[in-house]
């Protein structure tokens, strides 16, 4: 009987020794998925920040003043520019003049088109 109860004590002793690793070994693991899901917080910040830069940086004005800035770049005038027209039928290019609706200066407004037969 003694010896029984010497082996059921130290099982008893194992199991609670096993208990005891089991839930520090469950704690870690808690630990370590927090720190994880704290990480995946702050890169989702971060990616929404990143997304928000390169949408401002993007903006056609602030490329065109950049490059105004930074690259001393200019816009070309009319005269310099050059319109290629495809004739559709025979698919062939060459230089044309720039159409009447893009030759309009900016600012300036045609009158508006009215229907045949209204004054």
């Amino acid at each position: 009987m003694r010896r029984l109860n010497i082996v059921l004590i130290a099982f008893l002793a194992a199991c609670a020794i096993a208990l005891i690793t089991s839930q520090h070994h469950a704690r870690r693991l808690f630990i370590e998925l927090e720190r994880a899901q704290a990480q995946s917080r702050s890169l989702e910040v971060d990616w929404n920040q990143l997304r928000v830069q390169q949408t401002s940086l993007a903006t056609a004005a602030l490329i065109d003043a950049k490059a105004r800035r930074d690259l001393g770049m200019e816009s070309v005038s009319a005269d310099r520019t050059l319109h290629l027209l495809r004739d559709p039928e025979t698919r062939a290019l060459q230089i044309g003049a720039l159409p009447a609706v893009l030759a309009r200066k900016p600012g300036t407004q045609q009158p508006p088109r009215r229907p045949d037969g209204a004054r």
